[in-house]
């Protein structure tokens, strides 16, 4: 871009940073290439001078200098059709501001050094600059089910902001070794990342560990097979890494087919299963208007760990936590 140019912030991107709505519409700019705009004036906000982390309101207007042109894209690192219509095919959900996707187990959700397919890079699929949705909230790798993404600054802020605040009710599930006595309660119990042997895993840890962080899990088992397996309903309160996984191998029931946060009865319990956790259900209020009500079906991984252990997806109450007084659903 070689003229000047006098833009305009969106509503929806009221209280956004200066440099990060630069990213959004330019995004091969780097934060220097930003900063020394801003430094040397020429980037102004409503006539005058701004920094780099100055908020702008809805309305305000921004003098754009010319801007280097973007390279020309890798051919490797665009999606073909096969990937966009994997991408498209995922979609649970979709309106203006909200987009909400079916993750696959084993699919990343963003991008690492040893990690080239990932969800954040699909998101391309919806183009890029400010029509690119925005993660929210994070699943692991090997979890499948409900990911919320925003389709605007605005409405990312608004999810983001529930998250953050414990506004979102989300619904787990999972089969794990053993019957869990008793069958429903909350664990309060703080984790921290520690390294064990060559690998990183997340261990209960007390409060006075620098590292450790509080963490609240509520259970309820929603059926058994025998004394093997129960099929369980998990709500965190918190949204610590591993936390779920963690707090199920420190109850003595780890999750079945999960390869880190294992014993050695789960692992021969598990078989070929891969891991047998589902965000099956996710409530929260739409950035705009009423409430999301998002599930999930069971993934294929899932679907075989149901079959092997005689469970039916139909039995189980849509929302096992209802009892409970609101005042108490973080």
């Amino acid at each position: 871009m070689k003229e000047v140019r006098t833009l305009y912030v969106d509503a929806g991107e009221d209280g956004v940073r200066l440099d990060r709505w630069f990213k959004r519409r330019w995004p091969h700019l780097n934060h220097i290439q930003i900063q020394k705009l801003a430094r040397s004036g020429q980037i102004r906000v409503d006539g005058g001078r701004a920094k780099p982390d100055t908020r702008l309101a809805a309305g305000a207007q921004i003098r754009v200098p010319p801007l280097p042109d973007a390279p020309e894209p890798r051919d490797r690192d665009a999606l073909d059709r096969r990937e966009i219509a994997f991408a498209k095919s995922l979609v649970l959900f979709e309106d203006d501001e909200v987009l909400v996707l079916n993750k696959p187990a084993g699919l990343a959700v963003q991008g690492g050094t040893k990690t080239s397919k990932h969800i954040d890079r699909l998101l391309s699929a919806w183009g890029e600059g400010l029509t690119r949705p925005r993660l929210v909230h994070r699943l692991d790798r090997d979890t499948s089910g409900v990911l919320v993404l925003g389709k605007s600054p605005g409405a990312a802020a608004k999810l983001a902001g529930a998250f953050a605040k414990r506004r979102a009710q989300k619904t787990y599930w999972a089969l794990v070794a053993g019957f869990p006595k008793p069958g429903q309660g909350l664990l309060d119990l703080p984790l921290a990342k520690k390294g064990v042997g060559d690998r990183e895993m997340v261990q209960p840890a007390d409060l006075s560990d620098p590292k450790a962080e509080p963490a609240q899990t509520e259970f309820v088992t929603l059926s058994r097979a025998g004394d093997r397996v129960a099929w369980m309903a998990l709500y965190p309160h918190t949204g610590r890494t591993h936390q779920l996984r963690a707090h199920m191998l420190a109850m003595g029931h780890p999750i079945l087919g999960d390869p880190k946060y294992a014993t050695e009865a789960s692992s021969a319990l598990s078989g070929p299963l891969k891991l047998q956790l589902h965000a099956r259900r996710l409530v929260l209020a739409h950035p705009t208007r009423g409430q999301l009500v998002l599930e999930a079906p069971l993934s294929p991984e899932m679907r075989a760990g149901f079959k092997h252990f005689g469970f039916d997806e139909h039995e189980a109450d849509p929302d096992p936590f209802k009892s409970r007084p609101k005042k108490d659903r973080r």
